[in-house]
């Protein structure tokens, strides 16, 4: 009698790394002949389980080095609890479990969220890495979310057309420590706004369908001009993690270098022991060069690996690019090209950094940031500025967004020449990058218009510092008109809404006299003169007062 096992295949899709264009993972998808087996294991606790076992088996198989991803209902984990075959499984099949990423799959209704919790807490203690699949297209609570503390956040393709939930979900997902992905991408488009809005890895038919073999390569379409990630305060190590290729501290060197002519692809080997902390660090070419000498063979074969490698380097998964440099700076300079282990909180490797690949990503960023720079100040433009708005409209930050220009800035420029007002400008950029701190930021749109953002509590040392300044151009006093728009959570719904309330708060700074600031509110009509003097009727002749 035939078993339901006879008919079933497995098909094997790539998760890639957005930064890197590598593939990070594979998930492991059941394809059965004919009948739908996924509905059963809906209903049949016993049989998902044995689907992921299965899984596992069916990527030993085909032998492949890269992490799993082993889909599990939810309502599984929380009948069956830490599912012990399946690391019984992954440990027979030669894996670690923290090579095995478990998707949990919606539904959540009906589930036990309690037994959920703890199922997940048992597998984790085993190791294994947790993801929430299916977010924003399933039924998962946000409280069952934030306590499920996933590693690993999967949202559907379909959130990208509402970019805004998608960096709040990045923002969450920073503060948890975990990665976020979208699944089902199908067009470049949809690569772009992915990588737009901060998600670090993507999978989807336009990397890779399905296929039976694990694919070797991937596409990934090229980044297009000014269509950058979302700002963070700098590159993290987790957007540059590639799988390791890692082996336990007591295999012999024979073992390791069977693994490294096997799979051209692995630069490198670490050895880790039980508890997957890494314990050596074996690099590809100065491994096979000691080997392939005279004797090498022959005297380390069948000896320990250890023995050609080296003290692993090391950094945490919540380091910067930066700081990953500054380990490679430190030490022998002929380990410059050997991979970095990256580690989790418990000293365990979650998988490894290349140095090409950060150097590469920093020289980028330093270009697109070049770009956005204006020549004459140097300080980045309106782009800037509205996207740190959006990232803290979706953190649901308030914040205090100004609107700084000279007062009858045509009239300096006729009456003193353009030197003179370009100098100005210069001038009033460097007081104000010398006046911002913290989480300030300070942005020129062109001509005479600056932009500050700041917390409502830093703004008023900025504002001083400018507005009670004594500028002049050729020997012509100046002054500077400021307007605010403080922003509460809620308030608006992005940097255009934004800027919308500045333009009244703008035009009413521009009609008081001498050095002006005008605060508001959005939301609400009216504002508030914290500087400048009413117009005088007789200043009123040929021009608007104030006009610039």
């Amino acid at each position: 009698m035939r078993s339901w096992t006879d008919t079933l295949r497995f098909a094997f899709q790539p998760v890639v790394n957005l930064a890197t264009g590598g593939v990070a993972g594979l998930e492991i998808l059941a394809r059965p002949e004919s009948g739908d087996i996924l509905a059963e294991a809906r209903r049949n606790p016993e049989l998902d389980a044995g689907l992921a076992v299965l899984a596992v088996r069916a990527a030993a198989r085909k032998e492949t080095l890269l992490p799993l991803h082993v889909n599990v209902f939810a309502c599984t984990l929380a009948d069956l609890g830490g599912l012990t075959p399946l690391h019984d499984a992954v440990r027979g099949a030669g894996r670690l479990p923290w090579e095995v990423t478990l998707d949990i799959v919606p539904p959540y209704a009906h589930v036990p969220q309690r037994a959920l919790l703890e199922a997940v807490g048992a597998l984790r203690e085993q190791g294994f890495r947790i993801s929430a699949d299916g977010v924003g297209d399933g039924d998962i609570p946000l409280r069952l979310l934030v306590d499920l503390a996933p590693d690993l956040v999967k949202l559907d393709a379909s959130l990208l057309a509402r970019p805004a939930a998608v960096r709040a979900m990045r923002t969450w997902c920073d503060e948890v420590g975990a990665l976020l992905a979208v699944e089902g991408v199908e067009t470049e488009l949809q690569c772009a706004a992915a990588l737009s809005a901060g998600a670090q890895l993507a999978q989807g038919v336009l990397f890779a369908p399905p296929a039976r073999l694990p694919a070797a390569e991937v596409y990934v379409p090229p980044r297009v001009p000014g269509v950058v990630s979302a700002p963070r305060s700098g590159p993290s190590v987790r957007e540059f993690v590639r799988p390791a290729a890692q082996m336990p501290v007591g295999a012999s060197a024979g073992q390791v270098r069977a693994l490294l002519t096997g799979a051209p692809e692995v630069s490198g080997v670490l050895l880790v022991d039980r508890a997957g902390v890494p314990v050596r660090s074996v690099h590809r070419s100065r491994f096979l060069l000691s080997m392939s000498g005279r004797y090498g063979h022959a005297l380390y074969a069948d000896r320990p690996a250890t023995r050609l490698g080296d003290p692993p380097r090391t950094v945490g998964v919540d380091a910067t690019a930066w700081e990953v440099l500054d380990v490679v700076a430190v030490g022998d300079r002929d380990r410059t090209s050997d991979d970095v282990a990256v580690v989790d909180h418990h000293g365990r490797c979650v998988g490894v950094v290349r140095l090409a690949d950060l150097v590469r990503a920093l020289a980028e960023s330093r270009v697109e940031e070049a770009v956005g720079l204006n020549p004459l100040t140097r300080l980045p433009g309106s782009d800037a500025i509205t996207a740190e708005v959006d990232r803290r409209i979706a953190e649901g930050r308030a914040f205090a967004l100004s609107w700084l220009d000279v007062d009858h800035f045509k009239q300096v420029n006729d009456g003193a020449g353009f030197a003179a007002g370009d100098e100005l400008i210069r001038s009033v950029g460097r007081a104000l990058q010398v006046a911002a701190s913290g989480s300030t930021r300070v942005g020129h749109i062109g001509g005479d218009d600056f932009l500050v953002l700041a917390d409502p509590e830093s703004l008023e040392p900025v504002a001083s510092s400018v507005l009670d300044a004594p500028w002049s151009a050729g020997g012509r006093p100046v002054t500077l008109s400021l307007a605010t728009v403080l922003c509460p959570p809620g308030s608006v719904a992005d940097h255009r809404q934004a800027a919308a309330c500045l333009t009244p708060l703008k035009q009413a700074a521009k009609s008081l006299r001498g050095a002006s600031w005008v605060w508001g509110r959005a939301g609400f009509s009216g504002h508030e003169v914290r500087r400048g003097s009413p117009p005088v009727a007789a200043e009123a002749v040929g021009a608007e007062p104030g006009a610039g």
